[in-house]
């Protein structure tokens, strides 16, 4: 296989009438019916003037039309844009500005978000096989994407400006694999797709890796932890979410009374995006039934760098696992500087992304010419050769001195009964950081703010133990569930003291 659509051929050509996509609008798709749509959509755009090399932004929500989109992009050897509906006018505008795509596609079908786009874009309907969509076209045809590039995926903008990481068909190509192989995902396997396909976990863990193996995918436009948790007890057999997914579907069931999801067909379930803690994946084997699985990825190495496979439940390994068969590691501790063998961690192999679209500087920063991506994540290798990530180098607070990694603070402000959920940032005072903790609780059922912090002081030196800790019963996230950092001390401004 040379092409990402080339997935899609293969199961269309094998099973035809086999499972593949559906949706919450009751769109339901065979991989024979997803290629029929996707040949049909890349006649349109193709007409609307689309070339090889030129981007098409889909601008969306998950939906069956989505994958079509994805699908009949690649198809014309054009660039797919994936862009969350939910974002502003202007962020959408800013990616406009730079991809400059020749076609907009907004699956307009889903309420809210996508419809203001869709009007705001004076795009104008498209209906076929694929469905019903809005398209507009902003731009000439310009052609000028590099070579083998298959998707630009703006990154959230957590560590600062959006940037476009180009991830080419070989990219995409291996991380479906990897994905796919790593899970032991088969035929008739039932993949529950809500982690948006327009961030890289979503597109290529769950949408690329299912079309892969050629499993039955469930999409959901937006996360509902009874919608999950009725999923789950409905068939899904594999699931891969990030940890706050899994916290908010277990206070879910706690408030049906339920301690157990008590699945027959639930085979494997892991989490990203975020590290683990001990007693947190204690509870949430105890609720799953199965051993939970850690990985660890970014979207400049096409979601997947390490991952477990643990076997047994009640396994103490809370590392991010060994690296994924092709992928290299190493850790360079000049960047952290505290010992102890944390260092960033640096990443090379077919995962790799080609760098960022029209931004030479800052490919150069984090690409060298040996093709080691700087991560910007700390980490450390233990005997065994399993990654423990430490947290994000420009996350870490240094604290008198000290170094303070916001991760371990979280594990044990997550060790309490009462706490969902935690974050943890420093913020600059008086020469020096202070450790400030964000911790979700539930309404009607929160800690006294002077008993957590005494619990947590049981568990950290004094020089880890927050200043201060703000409840709150929802934290800033963007779609995937993973907590916005960036935007804590400005959203919790007028509680800070």
């Amino acid at each position: 296989m040379k092409y990402w659509h080339d997935l899609l051929a293969a199961q269309a050509d094998a099973r035809p009438e086999a499972a593949g996509f559906s949706d919450s609008l009751g769109v339901s798709w065979s991989y024979g019916a997803l290629a029929a749509a996707a040949a049909e959509l890349s006649q349109v755009i193709r007409q609307a003037g689309v070339r090889p090399g030129d981007r098409v932004m889909v601008l969306a929500e998950n939906c069956c039309a989505v994958v079509a989109a994805l699908m009949a992009s690649s198809q014309c050897g054009a660039v797919a844009v994936p862009v969350n509906a939910r974002m502003s006018s202007g962020e959408v505008d800013r990616i406009l500005d730079h991809a400059r795509p020749v076609a907009v596609l907004i699956s307009s079908q889903i309420e809210g978000s996508a419809q203001s786009h869709a009007a705001r874009l004076d795009a104008t309907e498209i209906t076929g096989s694929f469905g019903a969509m809005h398209m507009a076209c902003p731009y000439p045809s310009s052609a000028d994407a590099p070579s083998g590039v298959a998707v630009l995926l703006y990154t959230t903008g957590t560590t600062g400006a959006p940037k476009g990481v180009m991830l080419t068909h070989k990219n995409l190509l291996f991380g479906g694999k990897a994905s796919a192989e790593l899970r032991n995902m088969v035929p008739g396997d039932v993949i529950y797709g809500v982690l948006p396909m327009t961030h890289v976990f979503g597109l290529a863990s769950v949408m690329t890796a299912s079309i892969y193996a050629g499993a039955e995918v469930w999409l959901e436009a937006r996360f509902s932890a009874e919608k999950l948790y009725q999923a789950l007890r409905r068939g899904v057999t594999r699931l891969s979410a990030v940890p706050q997914m899994h916290a908010l579907v277990m206070q879910f069931a706690k408030e049906q009374g339920l301690d157990q999801l008590d699945s027959p067909v639930l085979q494997y379930v892991s989490s990203g995006a975020a590290p683990l803690d001990p007693d947190w994946k204690r509870r949430a084997e105890a609720f799953y039934g199965v051993a939970l699985q850690n990985g660890y990825g970014m979207t400049e190495a096409t979601a997947g760098v390490c991952a477990t496979k643990n076997s047994s439940l009640g396994n103490p390994d809370i590392s991010v696992g060994p690296p994924l068969p092709g992928v290299e590691l190493r850790i360079d501790e000049s960047v952290a500087g505290g010992g102890d063998g944390i260092g960033e961690v640096q990443i090379r192999g077919d995962n790799v992304m080609l760098g960022y679209y029209r931004n030479p500087e800052e490919t150069a920063q984090v690409l060298d010419q040996d093709g080691w991506l700087r991560s910007g994540d700390l980490g450390r290798l233990d005997a065994q050769g399993l990654l423990h990530i430490e947290g994000r180098s420009k996350e870490l607070i240094i604290h008198g001195g000290f170094n303070v990694f916001p991760p371990e603070v979280e594990a044990a402000l997550n060790a309490h009964p009462q706490v969902v959920q935690s974050a943890v940032v420093g913020r600059r005072s008086k020469g020096d950081e202070e450790v400030l903790a964000f911790v979700q609780v539930c309404e009607g059922d929160r800690p006294d703010p002077a008993d957590l912090m005494q619990f947590v002081r049981g568990q950290l030196a004094g020089y880890k133990c927050p200043a201060q800790i703000v409840l709150t019963e929802a934290l800033p996230a963007a779609p995937t569930g993973k907590i916005l950092k960036h935007k804590l001390l400005e959203h919790f401004a007028q509680q800070l003291r």
